[in-house]
């Protein structure tokens, strides 16, 4: 079958913002197209457009950066087909990979080496429908499931999901991380100690760092 790639908006190379690995130097390819469109997005500018690249040309580029990580992310990287091979081929050559999707895209061939960090849309992300629950069933203790919490009623939603979906024993990290300058991180720090929540607390490192910019 030709290699028929990718449509990509960038590949950098950065530190980890979130998730288990914060903090790790990383690669990150950012696919291009996303089918949902959430108040908070921090990355419309890779709805459209980006550069067809090869998988060839897109693991020339990863290696290039000599990095142990690599993270697939968007956009929705999985609402192109060829992310599930990308990610397969980037297991093949022995990164550390992690997958950045929504709760909204079908997870059941994503390859098993691969952390998912699934984002499950809360009620103010404006795309709380979309979540694909069937999703939750498949998810390992090596993958993660996030939160966006934008106010107290998106906590208070993650927080009954947390238990109506037993999260904590299928996966290894369930994460809460503030909506960026619409939820202030001591209030959530607070709710999550006042309700003694076995969750992780997180705020986007690289925005602290370089703020909301792309490319970091």
């Amino acid at each position: 079958m030709a290699d028929s790639g990718l449509r990509i908006t960038e590949i950098f190379h950065s530190l980890q913002g979130e998730a288990r690995t914060v903090g790790l130097p990383t690669v990150f390819v950012r696919l291009t197209g996303c089918p949902l469109r959430c108040h908070y997005c921090d990355s419309e500018y890779a709805f459209h457009g980006g550069e067809r690249l090869s998988f060839e040309q897109i693991l020339e580029q990863v290696a290039g950066f000599g990095a142990k990580y690599v993270c697939v992310t968007g956009g929705e990287p999985l609402a192109q087909p060829g992310c599930i091979d990308l990610l397969s081929r980037l297991c093949d050559l022995g990164y550390n990979v992690s997958l950045e999707t929504s709760g909204a895209m079908d997870v059941s061939k994503v390859d098993h080496r691969v952390s998912i960090v699934l984002d499950l849309k809360t009620p103010a992300s404006g795309e709380q429908d979309k979540n694909l629950y069937t999703n939750i069933p498949l998810l390992k203790l090596k993958d993660q499931v996030k939160f966006v919490i934008c106010d107290r009623g998106d906590y208070d939603w993650a927080r009954f999901q947390l238990d109506q979906l037993q999260l904590v024993s299928k996966v290894g990290d369930v994460l809460f991380s503030p909506s960026f300058e619409q939820l202030a991180p001591k209030q959530l720090a607070e709710w999550i100690l006042d309700d003694r929540l076995p969750v992780r607390f997180q705020m986007q490192l690289h925005k602290q760092l370089w703020g909301d910019t792309p490319g970091v």
